[in-house]
């Protein structure tokens, strides 16, 4: 038979059984009988609960199902935890006589009917842990009778239907763990019967309702994990009869009301998580059934004022993550007192150890941390002799560990890191059998570790880090059996590694690096199988590496770096759990072994500052996890192998200083997610590749010290996340891109000692994040310093020495306040220099002639120099001048005497020949005259001295004939007279 003959057949089947059933049962369980088996019908039943509904066996008998007292009703179905799917079905409905109904803890799906509102006998109604969705429907409130309503644990989402407050019989209502959402009607005040009311793990927002209070028969309320805003209402301290209170988790805010004392029978309140503020009210000593307080992470502030002497029931206190200040109060607890568990961390509490928690004899767990207490502990402390946890880190104890701490005999962890605790760990510490965690990393602890801790037989976590331990690690340490993490690092610990420390085979981390150890790995490491976790650079062990390393098959990380560790780098043969290899500055040789590749979860190889030789093995692009590969500094060769391009998840590319060849890859390009790439002090050829502009996270770019000519790609600018750039030692030409203007995020950018031609784009000026250094230099760079340099504000150096560039320096450039390095030598600028620049020295400006001004000379000794070298000339000029003028003049002068003595000998012969001595008489007179007073109206004495030594030099023969020109008729008398 087909699906559709089996189905008519079991309808056919069903209806001729109620028909029996109705022939010859009671009509209404007969009724009853025949909606149950509809029921039955439209659920998937896998693990057979309803076999058992037949008509062979009577309705009564019936899994889950009891029927009334004369059995002619079914009043309750419970189907709970039946493992049953489907919807709820409507058959439901029919079922008028219910009062319980109870499909909760299945797999029940779709939504709530509004038909629900049908079955008016209910009075228990339990839908919760199922995946009931949609709302709530307001017919839900047609239920008058009902005292419980649980249908929490679902997806119901909207709001809470204001209806619910008709059901005035109600005693439990459960809508936790939903979706609902609104705020809590204010209805909820009519059910004056309620009991208990659970809204926790909801989105319900708004207020409380101030209603709340006519609930006056309410126990328990629990509203936490929603978005309550607003206050507390007072009025919540009418309901006397309220036991626990919990409104952890929400938005509440203001002061805790004060009137919340009034809850006489309350025995938990749980208020952490919220924005409440204030002091915590001394009221709250009136909760005398209190058992545990939770007020933790609110911004409450004040001292703490509770008193164990009236809270003599309280168990636990949180005050967690607040605000409180002040110390805790001496009184705070009683000898016979109840308290078992007190959380104080993360406060302002100071003062030292408060010495009254000493008589909280009952107390299991202490936590103070994080806080500001100081002062040594107590060496009464082991009076807290029930302690079981004690926690005082992150604060300011001092002074050493009291000997006393090792009577705590039921101390299981010990938490005092992060304080300023001095002095050796002491021996006593070996008698707590039950300690299982020790942490006193970040003190300043000193002496050696004792042997007596590894009698500690329990621990499985010590952490010693960042204090002074000196000495060697205990040989027994191979006693700890149980122990999983050992961190001894940073300290001074000296010596070997102890060989029983491979018999803790639980060890699972394992970190002592920044120490003084030595020597090599212990062979017993062999059997730590279950090591995931080993850390011991900065230490001086060396010798090769044990074999057995490798194969720890648990082994995720292994950091050996800093260390003189040698030989050949062993091929991996455990498992691929590796994630992280560090052997960095070591003295490892040989070739990088392909089978590294066999550790397929490797994100980190780091192999960096070697001695390793030959290629990159090819096999490494299988590393699809690799996130980190350092090979800088060894001495690696060959062509960076095009198979690493498939390390998709590559942040991290570091192959400088080593030998490598060829042309940059362009496969860099793919590299999505590079975020450092330094392939610098290499002998890379080519063009720098232009499909690096696509590595858009890219922050640090190192190209430097290659053979890479070219111009520097357009694409460059693409990289708008990076930081460092430095291209500088190659062979680039070109202008340098504008492009670059966006890497805005640039501090570092060199590109000296290059072959760049042009000017200095101004768009760098827009690089205003530059910080480290500017360094252009070296190259052919010409035209006019920009003035837009001077918007790099943050700028520390700024070097454009050994270029052509020329015009006067930007004043814009006095703006860089922050520069404490300038080199701007050996270039053509010229003109005044700034004040500004008068703090650098001069060779920052040397090899620029023309430029002047402090720390250079000043320009007015430039110009003085200039003006003296045009005075001397001038000097030198007039000097000349003078000499020839005064040459002339005086032969000019000699001229006319000589002109005028002629004339008087002509005069004196004519006078001779015609009147004697008379005439000679006279014009010797009036020739004394003119020379005794000179020519004085044509000539005023000039050159008296001349012509006077010539003005009586008598003529020797006065028959000679005159010569037109006198001047050789001188010089024969001259020669005449012996002159």
């Amino acid at each position: 038979m087909d699906s559709t003959q089996i189905s008519r057949f079991s309808l056919f089947i069903t209806v001729f059984s109620c028909i029996l059933a109705f022939s010859f049962g009671d009509n209404s369980s007969s009724t009853d009988a025949h909606w149950l088996l509809r029921i039955k019908s439209k659920l998937v039943d896998p693990a057979g609960v309803l076999q058992s509904w037949s008509l062979r066996a009577h309705i009564c008998s019936w899994n889950g199902l009891t029927c009334s007292h004369d059995e002619a009703f079914v009043i309750a179905l419970n189907l709970s935890a039946s493992t049953l799917s489907g919807s709820i079905p409507t058959e439901l409905w029919n079922l008028v006589s219910l009062q319980t109904l109870d499909l909760s803890l299945n797999l029940i799906t779709g939504s709530i009917p509004p038909e629900i509102g049908l079955l008016r006998n209910l009075r228990t109604l339990i839908l919760f842990a199922n995946n009931l969705s949609g709302k709530i429907p307001t017919e839900i409130g047609l239920l008058k009778k009902l005292q419980v309503l649980r249908i929490g644990d679902n997806m119901l989402a909207a709001q809470i239907p204001p209806s619910i407050g008709n059901l005035t019989e109600l005693r439990v209502l459960g809508l936790a763990y939903c979706q609902l959402n609104g705020s809590i009607p204010a209805e909820i005040g009519n059910l004056k019967n309620l009991v208990f009311l659970d809204l926790q793990h909801n989105s319900l927002s708004g207020f409380i309702p101030a209603e709340i209070h006519n609930c006056e028969e309410l126990q328990n309320f629990a509203a936490s994990n929603n978005m309550l805003d607003g206050e507390i209402p007072a009025s919540i301290g009418k309901l006397k009869s309220l036991q626990i209170l919990n409104l952890a988790n929400n938005s509440l805010s203001g002061p805790i009301p004060p009137e919340i004392s009034g809850l006489s029978n309350l025995q938990y309140l749980n208020l952490l998580g919220n924005r409440l503020n204030g002091e915590i009210p001394w009221e709250l000593n009136h909760l005398v059934q209190l058992q545990k307080l939770d007020l933790s992470s609110n911004n409450l502030s004040g001292t703490i004022n509770l008193l164990n002497i009236h809270l003599q029931n309280l168990q636990v206190v949180v005050f967690s993550n607040n605000a409180l200040t002040g110390s805790i109060p001496s009184n705070f607890c009683l000898k016979n007192s109840n308290l078992q568990q007190l959380f104080l961390a993360q406060n302002k509490l100071s003062g030292g150890f408060p010495l009254g928690l000493l008589n909280c004899s009952s107390l299991q767990q202490l936590d103070l941390s994080n806080n500001n207490l100081e002062g040594e502990l107590p060496p009464t402390i082991d009076k807290l002799e029930k302690l079981t946890d004690l926690l005082l880190n992150n604060n300011s104890f001092n002074g050493s560990l009291p000997p006393e701490i090792g009577n705590m005999s039921n101390l299981e962890n010990l938490y005092l890191f992060d304080n300023m605790i001095t002095g050796s760990i002491p021996v006593e510490i070996g008698k707590l059998q039950s300690l299982s965690t020790i942490y006193l990393y970040d003190n300043q602890m000193s002496g050696s570790i004792p042997m007596e801790l590894t009698n500690c037989a329990s621990l499985t976590a010590i952490d010693f880090f960042g204090n002074h331990f000196s000495g060697s690690i205990p040989e027994t340490i191979g006693k700890l059996k149980d122990l999983v993490l050992l961190q001894l690092r940073q300290n001074d610990l000296s010596g070997p590694i102890p060989p029983s420390l491979g018999y803790c085979k639980k060890l699972q981390q394992l970190a002592l690096a920044d120490n003084k150890l030595s020597g090599s790995l212990p062979a017993t490491f062999r059997f730590l199988s279950q090591l995931s976790t080993i850390t011991l650079y900065n230490n001086s062990f060396e010798g090769p590496l044990p074999y057995s390393l490798y194969s720890i098959r648990n082994l995720k990380i292994i950091n050996f770096s800093h260390n003189k560790f040698s030989g050949t780098i062993l091929p991996l043969t455990g498992s691929n759990s590796l994630t992280a290899l560090d052997l960095t500055n070591n003295s490892f040789s040989g070739s990088i072994p392909s089978r590294l590749a066999i550790s397929t979860n490797l994100g980190r190889l780091r192999l960096a500052n070697n001695l390793l030789n030959g290629s990159i093995p090819s096999e490494l692009g299988r590393l699809k996890e690799l996130i980190f590969l350092d090979l800088s500094f060894n001495n690696l060769t060959g062509e960076v192998p095009s198979q690493l391009s498939t390390c998709q998840k590559l942040q991290h590319l570091l192959l400088n200083d080593n030998h490598f060849t060829g042309k940059m890859p362009s496969w860099l390009g793919s590299l999505q997610d590079l975020g450092e790439l330094h392939l610098s002090s290499n002998n890379f050829q080519g063009q720098v590749p232009a499909e690096l502009g696509n590595c858009s996270r890219l922050l640090k770019l190192s190209l430097h010290t290659n053979n890479l000519s070219g111009q520097i790609p357009h694409e460059i600018g693409q990289l708008t996340s990076l930081n460092v750039l430095n291209l500088q030692r190659n062979n680039l030409s070109g202008s340098i891109p504008p492009t670059i203007q966006q890497c805005k995020k640039l501090y570092e950018l060199r590109l000296s000692e290059n072959l760049l031609s042009g000017p200095i784009p101004s768009e760098i000026g827009k690089l205003t994040e530059l910080q480290v250094i500017l360094d252009l230099s070296r190259n052919l760079l010409s035209g006019e310093i920009p003035s837009s340099l001077g918007d790099l504000l943050k700028l520390e150096r700024l070097n454009l020495s050994f270029n052509r560039l020329g015009g006067e320096l930007p004043s814009s450039l006095g703006q860089l306040t922050s520069l404490v390095m300038l080199n701007l030598s050996n270039n053509h600028l010229r003109g005044q220099l700034s004040s500004t620049f008068s703090g650098f020295p001069p060779t920052s400006f040397s090899g620029n002639d023309k430029l002047c001004g402090p720390p250079l000379t000043s320009c007015m000794d430039s110009a003085g120099h200039e003006n003296n070298i045009l005075s001397s000339t001038a000097v030198v000029c007039i000097i000349v001048a003078i000499v020839f003028t005064s040459t002339v003049i005086c032969l000019v002068m000699i001229y006319m005497m000589l002109r005028m003595w002629c004339n008087m000998r002509e005069v004196l012969i004519s006078n001779s020949s015609e009147g004697g001595g008379n005439g000679i008489e006279q014009i010797k007179r009036e020739d004394q005259e003119r020379w005794m007073y000179g020519d004085e109206k044509k000539r005023k004495g000039e050159y008296w001295r001349v012509m006077s030594s010539m003005a009586f030099v008598p003529s020797q023969n006065h028959d000679d004939h005159i010569s037109s020109s006198c001047i050789f008729q001188v010089k024969m008398d001259t020669k005449k007279l012996g002159i």
